[in-house]
Order: structure tokens, then sequence, then C-alpha cells
């Protein structure tokens, strides 16, 4: 058996994850938080459990309370909606989710027109739009089947002035569909501009490029991640162009014992948002399939980490 590393925890989740438990802990329950924190069934029904109340918007938190922002980042209009009920906020966007409203920000700033390749709909998504509603463009191409629907996508963006264009990405997204993305867009829009960095987070590629080294090693490769984990689903693409059978699951009760017959190999990743104690537990039920050897493939190793939102730090005068 295969184990893909990187995976698991990125920087961002694992502060936005603590950041909800610090606020149980200094302030004690409810604490309130838009939408789900991470994408991960099992994160959020354990912080559930220990006093968190997840919430689709603002509005039904209590007037006054205190309410925590996922790590997918929020609107101006849904800062401006918590204002205007006296909630008191913790901000978990992942820092690199803001670099994005940041960039979007600026470039409207300059007249351009903003073209967000993600799923539309998504709350990272629905935020960075939010920076700058008259200049973005959502281009998802995600439910498109086959290159004439993507380009048909592509043909259907109308911008301003087409020498004034910038594209910019949802950061979990797959590297090779938003590389295509972009040139079926350049195609359209010669002129189109790059963003100064790559929107796609380190964590998000790092994962990509361990299950790329990985898959073509594997028969089957399982991913555990949830369904609405863009990441996790990118995972199981990534390990299908490779060339293995891919399957994404919650947990180990999940796993499917035909999807192992006929395998010598299985390879194991997980979903940015994803507790390693899940894949633990996935590798002790493959364990009672026949597949006990692990090898671990490593791609690199990862360092980065986030300080948490200054309201949770033990002096908030803290870097």
């Amino acid at each position: 058996m295969l184990v893909a590393a990187p995976r698991g925890y990125c920087a961002g989740v694992d502060r936005a994850v603590v950041a909800v438990e610090r606020a149980l802990e200094m302030y004690g329950p409810p604490v309130y938080v838009r939408k789900e924190i991470v994408h991960n069934r099992h994160v959020v029904a354990t912080l559930a459990d220990r006093g968190a109340v997840f919430v689709d918007e603002v509005d039904d938190v209590p007037a006054g309370a205190r309410v925590v922002f996922s790590a997918h980042g929020v609107s101006p209009a849904v800062r401006a909606r918590a204002s205007a009920r006296g909630l008191r906020t913790i901000d978990a966007t992942c820092p690199l989710v803001t670099k994005v409203h940041k960039e979007a920000v600026r470039f409207a700033s300059q007249g351009l027109d903003i073209l967000l390749i993600g799923h539309a709909g998504h709350e990272e998504v629905e935020g960075t739009q939010g920076e700058a509603p008259d200049h973005v463009h959502v281009v998802d191409t995600g439910q498109a089947t086959g290159p004439d629907a993507e380009q048909a996508v592509v043909d259907q963006v109308t911008v301003r002035d087409p020498d004034k264009v910038i594209w910019i990405s949802q950061t979990t997204l797959s590297v090779d569909e938003t590389t295509q993305t972009v040139a079926r867009l350049r195609r359209r829009f010669p002129n189109l501009a790059d963003p100064p960095s790559d929107d796609i987070c380190y964590a998000t590629q790092n994962r990509q490029v361990a299950v790329k080294a990985m898959a073509p090693r594997c028969d089957v490769v399982i991913v555990v991640g949830s369904a609405n984990s863009s990441n996790s689903v990118r995972l199981v693409e990534v390990a299908r162009e490779a060339g293995a059978r891919a399957y994404r699951v919650d947990t180990a009760d999940e796993v499917n014992p035909t999807w192992l017959e006929g395998a010598t190999t299985v390879g194991v990743t997980s979903g940015a948002s994803v507790p390693d104690v899940l894949v633990t537990e996935l590798l002790s039920v493959l364990a009672t399939h026949g597949f006990a050897d692990v090898e671990e493939v490593r791609t690199t190793t990862e360092s980065l980490r986030f300080a948490l939102p200054h309201e949770l730090r033990p002096d908030p005068s803290d870097p």
C-alpha cells in the first residue's frame, strides 16, 4: 500500500479549526460559525459536539453574539450585515484566500474585468466575487463535459474591453484544469493578463503532485474527503487521469470491498481539510483486506504555519 505525502490538513485548515476550538475555550459555547468552518463532515460534527453552532448566514446568529467566518472567506456584504447586527466576528479566512480577495479589489480599481476561474456557488468564489461584483465574472467549466462544452462556457464570457482583462482562480482547483481553462480564455482574449502569482494554494498543488507520483504505481487510489471538498474531489480526478481507479470516501466504513478486487497495490491520500485520524482508520481497514505493508510516497515537506486570528492570540498585539 502506498500513502501520499503531503496529505491532510493544510495550514489554512489547521488555523481555522484551531480558531473555533480556541474560541470555545476562551468564550465558552455557543460559538457560531457561518457555513462549515472547513469542508469536512467529521470536523464539523466534532466541533458541533463541543458547542459550535453552524449557520447558513449571519442573519441566523443572535444579535450581539460571537461568530467565526469560515476558512473560505466572506464578501464585504456579509461583513456589513454582521456589523449591523452587532456581531463579534472572528475571521478564520485562509490567508491565501484573503490574498485573492485583495487581488480582486486591486484589479477592479485598475478598471480591469476579472475572470474568476472557479465553481459557481462555492463559498470561496462567492466571497471573492463579492469584493468587486461589477468586475468579476465567474468562469465555471467544472460541470462541462468535453472540450466543446468547456469552450462554450468560455465563449459566453463578455467583458467591457477585451484588452483590459485578467484572470484569477479559486485556490482549490486542479492545476491542470485551470491551465487548460486559461489557455481557452487566452484564445478568446489574446491580451489576457496573468495575476502576479499563482492563486492555487501550495497545499492543493502539493497534494496533486503527490498523487501524480503515486497513482501510476497503483491499481486503486482511495481519497479521504467530503463530497463538498473541492480539493478532495480534484484529487480523485488527478488519480484517474494518472491511470488508477479512484474513489472518494468520507470515512473508512464507506470502502466497498469490490473496489479492491484484483488490486495488488492500493494508494491512499486525503484532502486538505481531513484530519489524519481518518486516514489512520482507513489504513487499518485496508490492512484487514491484505494491504498491511505501507510505503510513503513523499514529494515535498510542508512547514508553513499561519498565526491565529488576532482576537484569539494570548496577547492581541502579538504578530
